[in-house]
């Protein structure tokens, strides 16, 4: 048990960290964008924060569930497993063209189609087409950090996170004040961030406990829904954030207009800092999981999910705690203007919105733990609830009922229902520990 124990702390404690500086470079970037552009940039980076996520879900899709495959195959010693990690770069970078040519051609109309009005374009033109253009990077920086933590290196993948993290908080401020490229420098930015991780990362490929191998091969349709299955809750994990901002900027804009966007600005980047804490409890378990899964291990399986349950709450508890003992200078950080209507709409929603962390963070690791023990149905379903229907109905019945309020509940309701559901599902099949 010791052995384990120590284990977890250790995969656990580096994802964390590395997922602690990514959040702290997100934040900053906020910080930064309001300090050059006032609320219309913080509302322009929030409406393209569904594009983020789509590009996230993509790449972490595949990604995750290429390296379960992988770490599940290695320890049954599969034949195959070194074209997972191939099969998963050639088809991302597949994917990724849509997003330069939407990026390079019609970055208008994609903020239009998010909700902009003319000023909001005029912010945020020049920030999304950068952001867009460098699409590949963002979705192999997770293949190169999956691959490598589940190839017994996680302090490289921290290090690669942390480091590209501490590069773009530097960047920012170079882009965007002693250059003065205000919202462009903070996409250029953000964009060269992943460069830098991958670059990091390719550091393991020169170990010679290196077990990652690249192989030309055609593309495999098979192999990318066998790691699609096991990675389609980490794609609902992340494209939920942008399907709840998107349905949230719309309604948002209906009630309260651009003042209101940017206030859920402020607290969607607080909460991003949350999710990403909790996924990183949930990723650095993940190789844990799928090497005692492979080998046969139960007891450690059930001591590795309750490790996550417990240290995912704790850091829920942390967070609500801290957003409730000082929302007031939490918002004043993001609220250069100090635009006392934006402040008054965001404290309100910290001390609601956060109450929906403790389901959040029991639902992530739950069907971080299904997919990893080969679960794919009962994490797909949990991943469905959470990330589409449960908020999307919660947002859009609470807010019309109770305007704003039922705005900021929507995400603690929603979390809710789905870790009722998920307790219940996980009950009933016997995969609960």
């Amino acid at each position: 048990m010791k052995a384990i124990q120590k284990s977890f702390i250790k995969y656990v404690s580096m994802d964390i960290l590395g997922m602690i500086g990514m959040s702290a470079y997100i934040l900053v970037d906020t910080v930064f964008i309001s300090m050059a552009s006032g609320a219309e940039g913080i509302t322009a980076l929030n409406l393209v924060l569904p594009i983020y996520s789509l590009m996230y879900a993509i790449g972490s899709m595949v990604a995750t569930g290429s390296a379960i495959r992988f770490k599940i195959g290695k320890a049954k010693q599969a034949k195959d497993t070194d074209q997972y990690f191939s099969n998963a770069i050639l088809f991302l970078l597949l994917f990724s063209i849509p997003f330069i040519l939407m990026g390079i051609f019609m970055p208008e109309q994609v903020l239009v189609l998010l909700g902009a009005d003319e000023r909001i374009v005029a912010v945020g033109t020049s920030y999304t087409r950068i952001f867009m253009v460098f699409a590949p990077f963002f979705m192999l920086n997770y293949v190169f950090c999956g691959f490598v933590r589940n190839d017994n290196n996680p302090t490289l993948a921290m290090i690669a996170t942390f480091a590209s993290s501490i590069f773009n908080i530097i960047m920012d401020y170079v882009f965007m004040f002693p250059m003065e490229m205000g919202m462009a420098g903070a996409s250029l930015a953000t964009a060269l961030a992943p460069v830098v991780s991958i670059l990091i990362c390719c550091f393991h490929f020169f170990r010679k406990k290196n077990t990652i191998r690249f192989v030309w091969m055609r593309l495999s349709f098979q192999k990318l829904w066998q790691s699609c299955r096991l990675g389609v809750s980490a794609f609902v994990g992340e494209i939920s954030g942008g399907v709840t901002t998107m349905v949230f900027n719309f309604l948002i804009l209906g009630i309260a207009g651009n003042i209101g966007v940017a206030a859920y600005g402020v607290l969607a980047n607080m909460s991003l800092v949350a999710i990403a804490i909790f996924n990183g409890i949930s990723q650095g378990s993940q190789p844990l999981f799928s090497h005692a899964y492979g080998k046969g291990d139960r007891p450690s399986v059930s001591a590795l999910y309750k490790m996550s349950v417990v240290t995912v709450l704790a850091a829920a508890l942390s967070m609500v705690l801290l957003v409730n003992i000082m929302p007031e200078q939490i918002v004043a950080v993001f609220n250069a203007e100090q635009n006392m209507e934006m402040a008054a709409y965001a404290v309100q929603g910290l001390k609601l919105y956060f109450l929906g962390l403790f389901c959040a963070g029991f639902n992530i690791v739950g069907t971080g733990y299904l997919s990893a023990t080969e679960k794919a149905g009962s994490a797909f379903v949990a991943s469905v609830l959470r990330g589409f229907i449960a908020i999307v109905v919660c947002a859009w019945v609470l807010s019309e009922l109770f305007g704003m309020v039922g705005i900021w509940l929507a995400f603690p309701v929603a979390e809710g229902v789905t870790t009722v559901v998920m307790v219940i599902a996980m009950h009933r099949s016997k995969t609960a520990v």
